[in-house]
């Protein structure tokens, strides 16, 4: 059976079926979202917790052939709440996976398009009766994204899983001192440009013309200038965060710092953890070849973590 809802100028189709994991399309004016919503087969209705996944190119299971990246970690997750009597939506974000034909160009896209689409989102979960409460989980980037959306629409509570605790420009040139020394004045110099709004001439550098090309620019701009404190800290909802030790991508100092600008918040670090949520050592290379391990589960205390907090 087919139910269709009307929103304004956006149309939500379910498809609904015994089968507890059911296929979620999301119409918009610019084009189709696509995700899949796992829900309890109850008559009473479930919280449920929208999925809002990490940058690049990850799809709405925590895989990406571009790159490399086989964990499975999201489906995991979604299945492991399942068993716990909690519902959850995770989907392909604008431009990728099934929804690849909704991105606009690259000029075009800025963090508010991907923080309207997780907006849109909850407002449909809120307005289905099959769901008692709606929270949002992010997970890395998807982190701020969820953020960010939960300060325009109230929600239940609100999960940041490996979210960074600083601006990305910070990030950036972090990880530039490290892998690229050399260009990171320069770097540094051009973010600090971006920072103030104003865009930049792409050096003529193989690196930097990539990193600063002009298409990209629009982006950078709207998602440098956001502090993930001063966001957290805007919160009124229950807020949990989660950390793994081992995490090389995002690291556990991240979450201190958010927990610091949101004292109410639940802060559970998990020994042991990375970045795909799974048990991985902090040797670079052992850790990083879990992320072609799909077979690998997602940890059990950062399951029962999110469990308390929702019920």
């Amino acid at each position: 059976m087919k139910k269709v809802i009307l929103i304004g100028f956006f149309t939500l189709s379910a498809f609904f079926a015994t089968a507890q994991e059911t296929p979620f399309t999301l119409h918009t004016p610019t084009g189709d979202l696509f995700g899949t919503l796992t829900i309890p087969e109850t008559k009473q209705p479930v919280p449920v917790v929208l999925l809002i996944a990490g940058s690049g190119p990850t799809d709405r299971d925590g895989n990406s052939p571009k790159l490399h990246l086989e964990t499975n970690t999201y489906k995991q997750l979604a299945d492991s709440l399942l068993k716990s009597n909690i519902a959850m939506l995770r989907y392909d974000k604008r431009g990728i996976g099934a929804s690849h034909a909704a991105f606009k160009s690259e000029a075009d896209m800025t963090f508010t398009d991907y923080i309207n689409d997780a907006v849109l989102f909850v407002k449909t979960l809120k307005e289905d009766k099959r769901f008692s409460k709606v929270y949002i989980a992010g997970h890395s980037e998807g982190s701020l994204l969820g953020m960010m959306a939960a300060n325009q629409i109230p929600v239940a509570g609100y999960i940041s899983i490996a979210g960074v605790g600083e601006p990305l420009g910070e990030t950036l040139r972090k990880q530039i001192a490290v892998q690229a020394p050399a260009i990171a004045q320069i770097f540094n110099k051009l973010m600090d440009t971006l920072e103030t709004g104003h865009k930049v001439t792409p050096p003529d550098t193989p690196v930097l013309s990539t990193l600063f090309r002009q298409s990209i620019q629009p982006y950078m701009i709207s998602v440098v200038k956001i502090h993930p404190q001063k966001e957290i800290a805007k919160l009124h909802c229950p807020v949990l965060i989660l950390q793994g030790s081992t995490d090389l991508q995002v690291k556990p100092e991240n979450a201190d710092w958010l927990k610091a600008a949101c004292p109410q918040a639940e802060l559970v670090k998990i020994d042991g953890m990375n970045h795909i949520l799974k048990t991985a050592p902090a040797a670079m290379m052992v850790n990083f070849a879990t992320y072609q391990q799909p077979e690998l589960p997602i940890r059990s205390e950062l399951v029962q973590a999110i469990r308390k907090f929702v019920h």
